[in-house]
């Protein structure tokens, strides 16, 4: 049994502010020039390519993992490549002023895709054996992986898919010509008066930012007044994170009813393998998409699941994504039997959410996805017995967390296997969907789903917060 609350430390919350602060500022585009682009790489990369074949055919090269630096994921990574022998290579959207403190990573400039592929190829230049596979742990990675493993003649997804797997609209118009079923959507100009288009939407409808991640910015309008409301606060969230409205869009799309699935699996020449099915058991009606309870395996029916696997192979291979993990959240309409595809990612869970997953003889979803990157023998990926549970802890309200009590008792909740509070001690927290991360996560384990949750809803009743509010600052 645990519980831990993390520390942070000052180099920690500066480098993850400066992250927000820098956060896409130019949105990633696949243009004829980029293509030309990655061609000159190719070029001066096979050199490279050779040396890597030659010098990694005696044992494995590293992988280099791109992320950010408020990732909650690098330790897993780290501990699962530390178990199999595998040299992980941290490469971290730092700027430049803290990259000179950081001397156990590579550093990266994720608003400049081609300025880091440049710097990974310099650094596979130099090393010895080579890059055996690069992996991107978040959606801003993904573009970069994807160039950096093309000039290096690794296994990739090609950019353009990348791409579309983290811009919303990208994905639509892919689904689309896939002949995967999409809601009917539409992308306006940011900075749009949205009151000269409410009365054309088709309600209930959701408004979506392209780019950001995690259910932020994305509002349920039912009528054009709450249209007109969402729009400018979707705006106002953009202009926030960086993101000027000249400069970008919002994807409007109908709403879709109905229960909604988070799927993990791992592509392999295109072709899927479904590691995990969760349920989310808190209905996610609007009008905003904060997610709190993963469950897995499945309570839905065998038939509906195999289909819910099916339609996200049908998404992969219609958006152009042929290898490494994938996340998946989708709809199911029971009163018309469909299945929606709302989100798919190039990458496996996000958060601490993957600790929860089990394979084979102990083995975590993070070794199982380095094992498949590095071309080592998977083994066994059959799922421990029992049910698993997780719930990413909602911020209920904006303002400063001074602490939380009842932190023993919930551990002692039959079931509960750990605790982790994830936001740092007085200081600000941010509820959706202006908000990007969550107090922390409870984990639970049970001979069935319905236990499993019913430990976690145990547990986050036994806590109280101690939130107080924020005091605006105002000018002399």
């Amino acid at each position: 049994m645990r519980f831990r609350i993390w520390p942070q430390s000052a180099d920690y919350r500066f480098a993850a502010s400066s992250i927000v602060s820098r956060r896409d500022i130019a949105p990633l585009r696949v243009t004829a020039s980029q293509a030309r682009n990655d061609e000159l790489m190719s070029e001066r990369a096979s050199d490279m390519i050779q040396r890597n074949e030659a010098e990694t055919s005696g044992e494995p090269g590293c992988v280099v993992a791109l992320m950010s630096p408020a990732t909650y994921r690098a330790g897993a990574f780290a501990e699962a490549a530390r178990r199999i022998g595998l040299d992980l290579v941290r490469a971290i959207d730092l700027p430049d002023e803290l990259a000179t403190r950081r001397h156990d990573a590579l550093a990266l400039d994720f608003a400049d895709p081609n300025g880091s592929v440049e710097r990974i190829l310099a650094f596979a230049r130099d090393r010895t054996p080579g890059v055996a596979a690069i992996l991107a742990l978040d959606d801003r990675g993904a573009l970069i992986a994807a160039g950096a493993s093309a000039a290096l003649g690794l296994a990739h997804n090609d950019p353009g898919s990348a791409l579309a797997a983290r811009d919303k609209f990208a994905m639509r118009e892919r689904l689309a010509a896939g002949g995967v079923p999409v809601p009917p959507y539409t992308r306006f100009p940011a900075g749009i008066d949205p009151a000269t288009i409410a009365d054309d939407i088709a309600y209930p409808s959701v408004v979506k930012p392209l780019l950001l991640s995690g259910s932020r910015g994305v509002i349920r309008a039912d009528d054009p007044d709450q249209f007109v409301a969402a729009f400018g606060r979707t705006r106002a969230i953009l202009e926030a994170s960086g993101m000027a409205p000249d400069e970008h869009a919002i994807l409007v799309e109908r709403f879709v009813p109905g229960v909604e699935v988070a799927l993990e699996g791992l592509l392999t020449g295109g072709d899927l393998q479904t590691l995990a099915l969760f349920d989310k058991p808190d209905p996610l009606d609007g009008p905003f998409f904060e997610e709190t309870i993963y469950v897995t395996p499945s309570r839905l029916p065998a038939e509906v699941q195999a289909a819910i696997s099916r339609r996200t192979a049908e998404a992969a291979r219609a958006i152009g994504l042929r290898g490494g993990p994938v996340h998946a959240e989708l709809r199911i309409d029971r009163a018309r039997d469909e299945i929606w595809l709302i989100e798919l990612a190039g990458r496996s869970i996000g958060g601490l959410c993957s600790s929860i997953l089990e394979f084979g003889a102990g083995m975590g979803l993070e070794e199982l996805i380095l094992r498949h990157a590095a071309g080592l023998p998977l083994g066994s990926t059959d799922r421990s017995d029992g049910a698993a549970g997780v719930m990413m802890i909602p911020i209920p309200r904006r303002g400063i967390l001074r602490g939380i009590d009842g932190l023993e008792p919930a551990s002692a909740v039959p079931g509960v296997t750990g605790i982790e509070i994830t936001a740092p001690l007085n200081q600000p927290i941010v509820p959706l969907p202006e908000g990007e991360s969550y107090l922390g996560f409870i984990f639970a384990r049970r001979e069935t789903p319905a236990e499993a949750e019913a430990a976690l809803r145990e547990a986050h009743a036994r806590l109280t917060l101690r939130i107080d509010p924020l005091i605006p600052l105002q000018r002399l």
